[in-house]
């Protein structure tokens, strides 16, 4: 089995209680799977994890969640939960662990990416078969605590009934100085040059209700920033605060210094939120023309006086200055126009190999919402 998505969702999609519910009706009454409920019965939990080559930590995992997500069924909190694990094309056992982990449960959905896309796009796809009045995505690595769920779900219930449940690291047990003080510094980057609020140490652990959920399947980036998108969405947001563990097992698939993460950094976060870099280079564009002005009035006086001026030491100076800026002027440009030539050739941001969980009736559900944004053969 392959599925194909394309990047856009069709507008009625996204809103379905409006002008098409006549023509939607069936497929409400089979699965609601689109709406938001808006009541506090029957409401249902989609636990979206990311993962790739995670097969030392899934047992314990899926352990703790399922062991969380009672508590909350005992409660009235939730009344039934799906445990969806987006595979980025592992090559160790993980898959046959979460099948045999499955059985007698009947809990965990898997989707098999065609090859390795990366933690947002695998969110992406995580999100477009929710079935859940809300969803939690995180990974599957255990350094964010599978407990903190039941706070989520609190922040979420109570009050204005936050939309977005962000949470914010105080704390990141066993990761090296170099990594914390870069990626202190990317925040900052981030807060004070992008176009949105975005918060300090509030990673990929988040609570989405359905209604964000569709907002966010209607968006149509390639190489999205999923932090990012989530706070560009609006609704009521909400943060919660917790201290960070060290990786179960395993190692990082993120070393701070690779080209992944500073692509991720650069092409995603960076200039899909902000046009600073732009505004910079034009900055430094106009510090280079009062730069070289500066020099001519200098050549102008040192002719009037009729001292010798610099020779080639000078004019090399002059010369290398001003290509260098406008190398840095093309390089950041080239950012924008390389998203830009990205989304034009409209690339899906991945592609399903197989799932497996899903029931016919489910599968049946996508094909119907989805119309033209899916291929399931």
């Amino acid at each position: 089995m392959g599925l194909i998505f394309a990047p856009s969702v069709p507008e009625w999609v996204l809103h379905l209680n409006f002008k098409y519910i006549p023509r939607l009706k069936k497929i409400e009454m089979k699965k609601n799977y689109p709406v938001e409920n808006t009541s506090n019965v029957g409401k249902k939990l989609s636990m979206i994890f990311s993962f790739r080559n995670e097969e030392d930590v899934l047992e314990e995992l899926i352990t703790r969640v399922r062991n969380v997500l009672k508590v909350e069924q005992e409660k009235d909190v939730i009344k039934e939960y799906e445990l969806i694990f987006v595979n980025d094309r592992s090559d160790d056992r993980s898959e046959e662990i979460l099948k045999e982990l499955n059985q007698n449960h009947g809990d965990i959905k898997i989707i098999n990416m065609s090859r390795n896309f990366g933690v947002s796009p695998c969110v992406l796809a995580g999100l477009k078969f929710a079935t859940g009045d809300v969803a939690i995505y995180m990974d599957a690595d255990l350094q964010d605590p599978p407990e903190l769920v039941s706070k989520m779900l609190e922040a979420w219930g109570q009050g204005d009934k936050a939309d977005v449940v962000h949470t914010v690291r105080t704390s990141r047990a066993g990761e090296p100085f170099l990594k914390l003080q870069l990626t202190k510094l990317g925040y900052w980057i981030l807060g004070k040059f992008s176009d949105i609020d975005l918060t300090a140490e509030a990673g990929d652990f988040k609570l989405m209700s359905r209604r964000v959920i569709n907002h966010i399947n209607k968006l149509n980036e390639y190489n999205p920033f999923m932090r990012g998108l989530v706070v560009w969405v609006g609704f009521n947001q909400t943060k919660i605060y917790y201290k960070r563990e060290k990786r179960y097992a395993g190692d990082t698939k993120f070393p701070i210094i690779s080209r992944k993460v500073l692509s991720n950094f650069f092409n995603s976060a960076l200039i899909s939120f902000s046009a600073a870099p732009l505004q910079f280079s034009t900055l430094i564009g106009l510090g280079g023309i009062l730069v070289s002005f500066l020099m001519i009035l200098f050549v102008f006086l040192v002719k009037f006086y009729g001292i010798i001026p610099p020779g080639r030491a000078a004019l090399m100076t002059a010369i290398m200055f001003m290509g260098s800026i406008e190398l840095l002027a093309f390089g950041v440009m080239g950012l924008y126009v390389h998203s830009v030539f990205i989304m034009v050739k409209r690339r899906p941001n991945y592609i399903i190999e197989s799932v497996f969980g899903f029931t016919d009736e489910e599968l049946e559900t996508l094909r119907e919402v989805y119309k033209n944004d899916i291929q399931i053969f």
